[in-house]
């Protein structure tokens, strides 16, 4: 059983809901990245979802898109987001940590080569954003030998034919993206997500994250309401942006602002009724 897979296991059976945030490696410099990550932790991060800067982040918004920009600035590599992870596991070999990407780099250094510098670094899984479900027989069994989880999006647009057929290839958790859009788009229909969830079910029993939308703990809780974990980006981005030139208080910032997030959810345990508006 993976990291990620027993994490998401012991969630479930303390009838909790997953916390996974999302930070760019690289912003503003790639020597915050380590401790943002561990504050990320102590703000009630269950897992952690780490971008790797790319120069064409063409699901992502421009908060995101920015975060981009300003790691590449600094030259951090898919490479050196691996060097973070390991950085990491020093002392946190707990916390599932997933890369989120795009394809180009790794095909640039080869997938044989990321896989094995990955399960060196204590990364648990792929999300790769661009990797279409088509090209997933030739690209799983690979990343898979190596011990890592391939995780996948699915969209409001996704059909049953290519929900089951990426339910197929996935494991570890599915990623629904809550809207139709890039990060960081504004409105969130709970009661479509719940339709979506429902669906999406009947072709898996992999747990179900959601994330595009999440910007508080208002928004997180009504999204835990109905889905098993949930995942923050874009808002803690804009954070990192924000103070881009005080990094030194980041770590603060960030594990309060998710700490918020992690006592809404946990307070759903305590009702049995949907968080929904």
């Amino acid at each position: 059983m993976s990291r990620i897979e027993a994490t998401l296991a012991a969630i479930k059976a303390s009838q909790r809901k997953a916390l996974i945030p999302y930070i760019t490696a690289g912003d503003p410099h790639p020597s915050h990245t380590v401790g943002l990550m561990h504050a990320l932790v102590a703000g009630g991060a269950d897992i952690i979802e780490l971008g790797v800067p790319f120069s064409d982040p063409m699901a992502d918004g421009p908060t995101i898109q920015l975060a981009c920009e300003r790691a590449l600035v600094h030259n951090t590599s898919l490479w050196n987001c691996c060097a973070m992870v390991a950085e990491f596991r020093k002392t946190d070999g707990r916390t599932p940590v997933v890369l989120m990407g795009y394809l180009n780099p790794i095909e640039t250094r080869g997938l044989e080569a990321f896989c094995q510098l990955a399960k060196d670094s204590g990364v648990d899984g792929v999300l790769i954003v661009d990797l279409a479900v088509e090209e997933a027989p030739d690209f799983a069994p690979k990343v898979r030998s190596f011990g890592l989880d391939l995780i996948f999006l699915l969209a409001p647009t996704s059909s049953d034919a290519r929900i089951a057929a990426i339910a197929r290839e996935a494991s570890g958790y599915l990623y629904y993206v809550s809207l139709k859009g890039v990060t960081g788009s504004a409105a969130l229909d709970i009661d479509s997500v719940s339709e979506k969830l429902a669906q999406i079910r009947l072709h898996t029993d992999l747990p179900l994250a959601v994330g595009f939308g999440i910007r508080d703990a208002e928004s997180a809780a009504k999204v835990g309401s109905v889905a098993d974990g949930v995942v923050v980006g874009s808002a803690l981005v804009s954070q990192i942006e924000k103070h881009q030139h005080t990094p030194e208080v980041l770590p603060e910032l960030l594990m309060a602002q998710l700490h918020g997030m992690r006592v809404a959810l946990d307070a759903l345990q305590a009702s049995p009724e949907p968080a929904l508006a």
